[in-house]
């Protein structure tokens, strides 16, 4: 897995993404906690709404960013929106009142909307071996998971010596480091787009993504992990701090023991997908997940706050894992549905519509936890999880494959894209484009 590090310019821009997670890891634990400060108890319905304000800026503004990147250079897009993170988030140590975190998660998310998706397309420009981009987004997940598991640890140290506004300036050196990095690499330009107009890349990359039944499948994925995963972002801080009475400390752990098993799948599934499909592993973890919220609901009814500690460790672990084995091969999923020119527009696409499903989850977890208690919050978003898995099993057909036969009857005999068929009819890697406007009725 580590031998893509050898590549330099990834090997520069995978430490970015790494240090700039840790840092956005560190204003995780510290908003959760400023977030508690101010409201108490409401904490869960204040994150909620903050989580939403990100997840509209997500959905509303990804895509229109992404059809306008291809204007800039790529390296002096990243870099500037790096700076704009940094900055925003060296005011947040001085907030005192609910909404200016509002205005603030507002203006630092508009900028993560725009670099995210240009920062994930850039990386299958760099690393054109499947096995290699494999490795690289396995890599990726477990920056996130380095997120998840170190950054609550140090949180947490950190917390004891200096309290925890002193985790934001972490934030700030660690979006600072990430343009520094990618300052110092050359990135590929993105690819010709022919002249045309950004909102036909922008309509054209949502047309591939919804027309292809591939990336229809990991659409209705992307709300089984949003609803499991906004039961850990937003309730963990009001599980462990209301109803078991727990610390700071024990906070920053039950958050860590999540990103441990989300990493130690990402670890092992660069061997596992070269014997299981995309769709196999990515529907195991997808049904665990509403099965683990289930059974940590009913068991908080039934068990003392001791011996539901463990459980919660464990179930966070678990979901970890089983959000990993999702979104690892996701990258696989969009890297394969497109040609190098859209690709661009089509992880914006899957970004914007990911983010729609934890624009409805995240404030329900949030509000929903506040009126309606922890266990039913749990069921309803498992029954939400569990409706993503139904779709996607319905959506995704199991006789998925790259390479699709199909006719051309529109064509002429003699057109180039029929050199080699057996008169209109040929089977080739699939995706949709100006020759193949919609996916064939025919699947398999």
């Amino acid at each position: 897995m580590f031998s893509v590090l050898a590549n330099r310019t990834y090997r520069h821009l995978f430490a970015a993404q790494v240090i700039a997670l840790f840092g956005t890891g560190l204003m995780t634990v510290a908003l959760a906690l400023l977030a508690y400060d101010l409201a108490g108890e409401n904490a869960g319905a204040v994150l909620g709404t903050a989580l939403a304000i990100k997840m509209v800026v997500y959905v509303t503004l990804s895509p229109v960013a992404a059809g306008f990147a291809s204007r800039f250079p790529r390296r002096a897009l990243l870099v500037g929106l790096d700076m704009v993170r940094a900055g925003t988030a060296m005011a947040l140590p001085f907030v005192d009142a609910v909404w200016q975190i509002y205005i603030l998660i507002a203006v630092l998310q508009s900028a993560s909307a725009a670099f995210t998706p240009a920062f994930q397309a850039t990386i299958p420009d760099i690393l054109k071996d499947e096995q290699d981009y494999t490795n690289a987004l396995s890599l990726s997940r477990m920056a996130y998971d380095l997120e998840n598991l170190l950054s609550p640890v140090v949180a947490a140290i950190l917390i004891g010596l200096v309290g925890y506004h002193w985790l934001f300036s972490g934030t700030v050196f660690g979006f600072l480091i990430s343009a520094v990095l990618v300052i110092s690499v050359t990135l590929p330009s993105i690819s010709n787009t022919g002249g045309t107009s950004p909102w036909r890349r922008i309509s054209r990359g949502m047309r591939i993504y919804l027309q292809t039944p591939r990336l229809q499948g990991l659409f209705a994925l992307n709300l089984t992990v949003a609803a499991a995963g906004a039961i850990v972002i937003v309730n963990s801080v009001v599980i462990v701090k209301s109803l078991f009475g727990g610390s700071d400390t024990d906070l920053a752990l039950v958050l860590a023991a999540y990103g441990g098993g989300s990493m130690a799948v990402a670890f092992a599934l660069p061997g596992l997908l070269r014997n299981l499909s995309d769709r196999r592993v990515m529907l195991s973890g997808a049904i665990a997940l509403p099965c683990i919220l289930l059974v940590f609901a009913v068991a908080s009814t039934r068990l003392q706050t001791n011996g539901l500690w463990p459980l919660l460790f464990g179930a966070w672990v678990l979901m970890g894992a089983a959000t990993s084995a999702i979104m690892v091969p996701s990258g696989r999923l969009l890297r394969n549905s497109a040609h190098a020119e859209d690709r661009p527009m089509v992880f914006a696409a899957q970004f914007a519509l990911s983010h729609g499903c934890w624009l409805i989850t995240y404030p329900l977890a949030g509000w929903l936890g506040t009126s309606a208690g922890l266990p039913a919050t749990m069921i309803t978003h498992a029954v939400l999880a569990s409706l993503g898995v139904l779709a996607a099993l319905k959506l995704w057909p199991s006789s998925d494959s790259r390479i699709v036969v199909h006719e051309h009857p529109e064509l002429p005999a003699d057109h180039p894209h029929l050199q080699d068929a057996s008169g209109k009819r040929h089977a080739h890697a699939f995706v949709i484009d100006s020759l193949h406007a919609s996916w064939p009725a025919e699947r398999g």
